[in-house]
């Protein structure tokens, strides 16, 4: 039996090189090793996406994503977070033991009151509806990046927390960080983010993708100089897509055998190059909604059917059945 992998994403807004790079490209990964469960959290967006009909496109945009990249419904369940009722549900038995300082320690609760944001009921109790999302199906690995391991720490402690209230009844998940990647650079030398308008999205066409890898910032060195590869906004993003020739370009920044523009031409010719498929299944995914809708509710059966056995034995055991 293989071990039970879950992990979310957020429909928040189009998907870039830099989500690519970080956990999407490892799904596939993933599937061999493990029975993987993935959802689209649109609950979770509901925190700070209030227009129905963005919620909606990023949805599927998400759905069509994990198919494009080649992901196999039949080996990987692709669902959505609100066909799912018995995660709300399992919420509130949760928001009933844990206590409020565990959540007001939550980073992206902290982090909105430091920034004076406005913050919702939602913001507030994400952790716990995270927790039900990962403990409901008995989930046993959670990959996550190093800043939002805490998330699985919570998961733990609520987990942990019921069995010592009642009884052994929920797993404790143990978070996988990839080590390797590294902060995902943008075209402004800060992390590519949607919020600094500095990302390559991922199904953007050729030439859009040309046109912002030409954009990368880089310091006035001229071709002929010695330049430190390290120090370089583009050969940061060479590491994930010029690996063939990442010794050769290490080797031509140093001798200063290279320029910046042509440093960008081959990153542009090599990101168009692996992303083409990807690119192409999107394309035919955009023409047949249907097939991607059907999909999600295929994954939807399948994944609520072990929530419901799940919330029938919470309910057993807390008292909700007579």
């Amino acid at each position: 039996m293989k071990k039970r992998l879950i992990t979310g994403f957020k429909p928040t807004g189009d998907i870039h090189i830099g989500n690519y790079l970080g956990v999407i490209k490892d799904l596939i990964d993933y599937e061999k090793k493990f029975d993987t469960f993935v959802f689209i959290a649109d609950y979770h967006a509901l925190t700070t996406v209030k227009d129905k009909k963005e919620l909606k496109k990023n949805t599927l945009e998400i759905a069509k994503t994990l198919l494009a990249i080649g992901l196999n419904p039949e080996k990987t369940t692709i669902f959505k977070q609100s066909d799912i009722p018995e995660v709300c549900e399992l919420t509130w038995v949760f928001n009933c033991l844990m206590p409020m300082p565990l959540l007001e320690r939550a980073h992206a609760y902290k982090d909105a009151r430091a920034k004076n944001k406005s913050i919702n009921v939602g913001i507030f109790d994400y952790p716990i509806l995270m927790a039900s999302d990962i403990l409901i199906y008995d989930s046993e690995v959670v990959p996550v990046g190093k800043d939002q391991k805490q998330h699985v720490e919570i998961a733990r402690a609520v987990a942990q927390k019921f069995n010592n209230q009642y009884r052994e009844l929920f797993l404790l998940p143990q978070e996988s960080i990839k080590k390797e990647v590294a902060t995902i650079t943008g075209l402004d030398g800060r992390k590519m983010s949607k919020s600094y308008n500095n990302v390559i999205g991922l199904f953007d066409d050729e030439k859009t993708t040309i046109k912002k890898v030409m954009s990368i910032v880089t310091d006035s060195s001229r071709p002929e100089d010695p330049k430190n590869p390290e120090k370089c906004n583009i050969f940061a993003l060479h590491k994930y897509f010029s690996k063939n020739q990442l010794s050769d370009l290490r080797k031509r920044y140093k001798e200063g055998k290279i320029g910046y523009k042509e440093s960008k031409e081959i990153l542009a010719q090599n990101i168009n190059k692996e992303l083409s498929k990807i690119r192409q299944k999107k394309a035919e995914l955009d023409k047949n909604e249907k097939y991607v809708k059907k999909i999600l509710e295929e994954g939807a059966e399948k994944a609520r059917q072990i929530a419901f056995k799940k919330i029938q034995k919470v309910r057993k055991t807390i008292g909700l059945k007579i």
